[in-house]
């Protein structure tokens, strides 16, 4: 029996606007075997779910019609299925390492919200952005940033793809173009309209021109962020400057506990986006076919110089705010009825009722993440943490300066350093 086995898995099971240019104008849990690590796929009934937000209005049907879908070819399909299967497991299996001692701090999963990720970011190139939130996770692997780098992120490892010093909510991969996660909500808005600024800059300025187009970046941010102040600010300043910019809002329905219904004055986050003169989508983001085929639209505009788009994605989360959320406010109606259109669950009946793979290959698929993220989990555990000497790297301009000294010790470990006589 495995020794997850008693771990209470909660997520479902697997199966015209004016142009102009501003530049022409923990170290104590016990190691872990690969016995140890495979994820138990409990026939329970999924404890996560959402309700009406919008007073008097129903949630999107269950029902969800292969007929209006933009067809895709069975390549397309089987990546876009692997993406999502991956995303769910790593998150199951971080829930996991969580509840052993393996991560401390919040940790915020993203079981449900797959299809988001995967429609927009399977569409960008390698030289495109990605700007997250404090639920990352699933963006990076997105993004092609390793299990392995994530995962060892999450455990404190040198290994991580922030070395250690990131954890869950600020994961960072400049090699893959993922530009952080950000723990403030709003955080990253800013950072991804400075993206988007350079892109059309090194366009324009410096002439370093793509015969493909732009770099065009994506930036990720709930429901909750959409009332405060960068949101609005980036907003203008993207069309004001046609930045080649997605804005792409994972409406969640849930602000932590907040019921987005009960936080903002009109609901209807995409109308904010032709208010500033931008195009703006609302879309079932339980449908990652629909959210993909919006997601070409905009992407492409944003390539071709055409300017910033807003997106709203209808979405939901199967967990709590985070894995310390008991999840008691949510209505279960409201859980269930989400539940039963679990993205990946649908996407899977589309690839079997066109024929484009089948239930084998599917469960190939499913087995090949499986081993993925053990072996990333045991990359993971063996990882060693970061020295102590990294403790204040990239904190000061110079490292050997204020925070150490010339002999690699730490100038705090001066006696004479807190009564203030030490020589800096």
């Amino acid at each position: 029996m495995s020794t997850f086995s008693a771990v209470k898995i909660l997520s479902p099971p697997l199966f015209a606007a004016r142009s102009s240019s501003p530049f022409l104008a923990s170290p104590f849990a016990p190691p872990l075997s690969r016995s140890g690590l495979r994820s138990t796929r409990l026939p329970l009934p999924p404890l996560a779910v959402s309700s009406d937000v919008i007073s008097g209005q129903n949630p999107i049907a269950s029902d969800s019609s292969t007929s209006r879908h933009a067809e895709v070819s069975r390549e397309e399909a089987l990546v876009l299925y692997e993406d999502m299967v991956l995303g769910r497991v790593l998150e199951d299996m971080c829930a996991q390492m969580y509840y052993r001692g393996k991560m401390f701090g919040f940790v915020h999963l993203y079981n449900g919200q797959e299809a988001v990720s995967t429609g927009f970011i399977k569409l960008l190139e390698a030289r495109d952005s990605v700007v997250s939130t404090y639920r990352d996770h699933v963006h990076a692997v997105s993004k092609g940033v390793p299990a392995r780098a994530v995962l060892a992120e999450l455990f404190g490892k040198t290994t991580g793809c922030c070395r250690g010093q990131g954890g869950s909510m600020h994961m960072f991969s400049s090699t893959h173009n993922l530009l952080g996660g950000f723990a403030f909500i709003g955080e990253g808005i800013p950072v991804a309209t400075g993206a988007a600024f350079s892109s059309k800059y090194r366009h324009e300025v410096l002439k370093e021109s793509n015969p493909n187009g732009l770099d065009v970046t994506v930036a990720f941010f709930g429901d909750g962020t959409c009332n405060n102040g960068q949101f609005f600010e980036c907003l203008n300043m993207a069309q004001l400057w046609k930045l080649p910019i997605v804005f792409v809002v994972e409406n969640n329905l849930w602000a932590i506990g907040m019921s987005h219904i009960r936080a903002t004055s009109d609901p209807e986050i995409w109308k904010k986006g032709p208010a500033f003169g931008m195009p703006g989508h609302h879309v079932d983001g339980m449908d990652v076919l629909k959210v993909r085929e919006v997601a070409m639209e905009a992407i492409e505009r944003a390539r071709r110089g055409d300017g910033p788009t807003l997106v709203e994605c209808q979405t939901y989360r199967f967990r709590g705010h985070s894995l310390a959320d008991p999840d008691e406010l949510r209505k279960p109606d409201e859980k269930a009825h989400y539940a039963a259109r679990d993205p990946i669950t649908a996407l899977k009946k589309y690839i079997l009722e066109k024929n484009l793979a089948t239930e084998w290959e599917l469960k190939a698929i499913v087995t090949k993440i499986d081993e993925v993220i053990e072996d990333a989990v045991e990359f993971a555990d063996s990882s060693p943490f970061p020295p102590r000497s990294q403790l204040l790297e990239n904190v000061f301009a110079d490292p050997k300066g204020f925070g150490i000294g010339p002999d690699g010790k730490y100038r705090c470990e001066d006696p004479k350093f807190t009564e203030g006589t030490a020589q800096v």
